[in-house]
């Protein structure tokens, strides 16, 4: 890659970095830069899963006020997110790649209308939240935690947005849900970091300048979070995945 290449991803591993601490989806916007910038679809994915590893980090480090009273919790869901992080990026290594090449403008797809749907899914939890109060975690929470690492292990376009809407049904608590959806992210992103790392097509140059601009930005991103517009973010990348989407399926 040029010089101009590692500067354009290293800026948009900055932005991506902050949009997913704001309002989740940042990776369907590093995912086809890398693309676009010669990478095959199986190395772009490998190689955005470990460059925002960090901006994960950061986005934890900006809500640890949340994870006060949480160790037992965290605890376990993370164990289950290692579980299912480790299922997905396993599958996704042994599959043929060209198998991935026809899912993924499924799941670019997929990701984007998540995207979209996630304001209607957070009024009705507010909603739920206020009826129903606190209570134990639900037993299918793990399952359903277990299922949606797996496919963030695996692809992990939007899994923010996949978390938030399943810890929000199981704790009724959106707050929390959010925080938690970093910590889980975080979580399954590690998992990635050393399978992807050791046995995945990285391209390691692209993960030198991505991973601590996305760092910032995480962090940034955390810290802003409550202080600017998500709806014109969220349209945007709703948009920009869709087209993505587009450009993918025109390639098969």
């Amino acid at each position: 890659m040029s010089a101009v290449d590692l500067l354009v991803i290293a800026a948009v591993a900055l932005v991506v970095g902050g949009i997913n601490s704001v309002a989740g989806g940042g990776s369907l916007i590093l995912f086809p830069v890398l693309v676009a910038l010669g990478l095959g679809t199986l190395a772009a994915n490998v190689t955005n899963s470990i460059a925002q590893w960090p901006g994960y980090i950061g986005g934890v480090l900006g809500f640890r006020a949340e994870y006060a009273g949480q160790r037992a919790r965290l605890v376990r869901f993370c164990l289950v997110a290692v579980a299912g992080g480790t299922t997905g990026s396993v599958l996704l290594l042994t599959t043929p790649s060209e198998a991935f090449d026809v899912v993924v403008p499924v799941l670019v797809l997929l990701a984007s209308l998540l995207l979209a749907v996630q304001p209607l899914v957070t009024r009705r939890l507010t909603g739920a939240a206020g009826a129903m109060g606190l209570r134990r975690d639900p037993r299918w929470l793990s399952v359903a935690l277990f299922l949606a690492t797996v496919y963030g292990g695996y692809f992990g376009g939007a899994l923010g947005v996949i978390l938030v809407g399943v810890l929000g049904i199981g704790l009724h608590d959106l707050k929390l849900a959010n925080a938690l959806k970093s910590a889980l992210s975080t979580t399954t992103a590690t998992v990635t970091l050393v399978v992807f790392g050791i046995w995945g097509p990285v391209d390691w140059t692209a993960v030198a300048v991505a991973a601590p601009a996305s760092l910032l930005g995480g962090f940034l991103g955390a810290r802003v979070a409550r202080r600017i517009p998500v709806t014109p973010l969220r349209v945007g990348i709703v948009v920009f995945g869709v087209v993505v989407s587009g450009y993918l399926f025109a390639r098969i």
